[in-house]
């Protein structure tokens, strides 16, 4: 019986080494459990400090479904953009509901058009303007510059550089505001354009303020707002 000893020791030993490799593994998942608790608690409440002349604001489409906007109002929310048009022929089903809302509390705000790289910038152009108001909310009309979401083709730089400068030119000279370009980074690293330089910018940069010439910061698309349900982009804007 003396002989299996070390294999009984052996044992006894490779079981305390699983008990102590199963109680880091235990106590790790609950960190990281933890963790991820406080992220999902705390992100949707954030919000950034303001610097001076800067104020909170949000954008929104029929994502956030049904919106009371005066309890949005009551939270601080200084201006909004709404989801008007996709392409040639889409519209946002809750548009119209969301611009008169916003209006009857007064907070400022203006429609933005999703471009799509698989219609010409004249269609699309008259589909927003078919949508959007003639009473101006106070803010000027956006262009949502993103690959994510858009269709498969990807035209030339040139080509696609003529085509938002059509948009562009339509919507201004019918709207008699200039237009502000949402950029998102993979656009901008496919189509490299000049036409970036000649517009207010709107920047999606995750939590950290991004650094150089923008006039909107898209801080996360995480935030709570009352009066909307669900998570709704938060932004900030310069005066």
């Amino acid at each position: 019986m003396k002989i299996g000893l070390p294999q009984d020791r052996a044992e006894r030993g490779s079981y305390r080494r699983r008990w102590a490799l199963t109680v880091v593994a235990a106590g790790v998942i609950a960190v990281l459990l933890a963790i991820a608790a406080g992220w999902f608690i705390w992100l949707p409440a954030y919000r950034p400090a303001l610097a001076p002349g800067e104020s909170y604001g949000i954008d929104v489409s029929a994502y956030q479904h049904q919106i009371d906007w005066h309890q949005v109002a009551r939270q601080h929310i200084s201006f909004a953009y709404i989801k008007a048009t996709e392409g040639a022929t889409w519209t946002d089903s809750m548009f119209a509901a969301n611009w008169s809302g916003a209006a009857s509390v007064g907070i400022p705000h203006g429609a933005y058009h999703f471009f799509s790289l698989c219609s010409t910038g004249a269609a699309q152009a008259q589909n927003f303007l078919r949508a959007h108001p003639a009473a101006p909310g106070g803010l000027a009309p956006a262009i949502d510059l993103e690959l994510a979401g858009n269709c498969s083709r990807r035209p030339s730089p040139r080509a696609v550089a003529a085509q938002l400068n059509s948009f562009v030119r339509l919507v201004e000279a019918a709207t008699r505001q200039r237009v502000v370009i949402y950029l998102g980074s993979d656009f901008a690293h496919h189509y490299n354009l000049t036409l970036y330089s000649r517009h207010q910018l709107w920047i999606r940069r995750f939590l950290l303020r991004p650094t150089g010439r923008w006039t909107i910061w898209q801080v996360d698309g995480n935030a709570h707002v009352g009066g909307i349900h669900g998570d709704v982009d938060l932004d900030i804007g310069r005066a």
